[in-house]
């Protein structure tokens, strides 16, 4: 059933943007694809290289200090006409806290506003204090409630039409006060929560999976996996922090 399939994940920086092992996102979503018969070819993307997206199927920003988050953007400006077109014709992109914060119009680094991608409506001010910790939130594009940890000092406020990843059931979020976390626009998913994100997830892997098949095959059918193993660490997790006291 998966013989044929091939999907180009396109991981961008991953030198400057791996903070708490964002690049075992990277791995699981190869393992699941070729659990299934599809072929994933990564690309890495570094400081040396040009990036393309005209050929990609998923595109994967994760998450880095302040100085690192500016070098990726300073880069990515370069090429954010044709990022924008990959956004805007279906391509998907998973973005996590540096990288979720460059999706949008502007973030504050210090007293410093700094331009991001104007890929979605959005921008992140700064508070205090930092919101760390670790987060459950209930989200359609996961049958469980996604679980991870939370460290940032940014406020991300999304734009009129832009819906939250999800509600937050434990922690902070995209800013402690509305419940929201994270963004979805098209085939574009920002969120704050590392761990990495996908290990305990199974359910947001395979989403950015069946959004890049449906874009490239028509079609967006997964054969179920084994993963007992995902899911018992997720519900671990899960039922720990609904023991606990609410965040705030």
């Amino acid at each position: 059933m998966g013989s044929g399939r091939v999907l180009r994940l396109v991981h961008l920086y991953p030198e400057l943007l791996n903070l708490y092992g964002d690049s075992g996102n990277i791995l699981v979503l190869r393992r699941r694809m070729e659990w299934r018969g599809i072929t994933c070819e990564v690309e890495e993307v570094h400081t040396s290289d040009h990036p393309s997206f005209v050929d990609a199927d998923i595109a994967f920003v994760g998450g880095g200090s302040d100085r690192e988050q500016r070098i990726v953007c300073d880069y990515l400006l370069e090429v954010r006409g044709e990022l924008a077109a990959f956004v805007e014709d279906g391509g998907v992109v998973g973005a996590v806290c540096g990288g979720y914060q460059l999706l949008g119009h502007s973030y504050l680094m210090g007293d410093e506003e700094v331009r991001g991608l104007s890929l979605v409506d959005l921008y992140t001010d700064r508070g205090t204090p930092r919101l760390i910790g670790n987060i459950a939130v209930e989200s359609r594009i996961s049958p469980q409630p996604i679980v991870g940890f939370e460290n940032h000092g940014g406020r991300t406020h999304l734009g009129v039409g832009v819906e939250p990843m999800g509600k937050v059931l434990h922690g902070f979020g995209n800013d402690g006060k509305t419940g929201e976390e994270g963004c979805l626009y098209k085939n574009v998913v920002g969120t704050y929560v590392h761990g990495p994100l996908l290990p305990k997830n199974p359910g947001v892997a395979d989403y950015l999976i069946a959004r890049a098949l449906e874009r490239r095959y028509g079609a967006a059918e997964l054969e179920p996996l084994d993963d007992a193993a995902e899911l018992a660490a997720n519900k671990v997790m899960c039922d720990r922090l609904m023991a606990q006291e609410p965040e705030g």
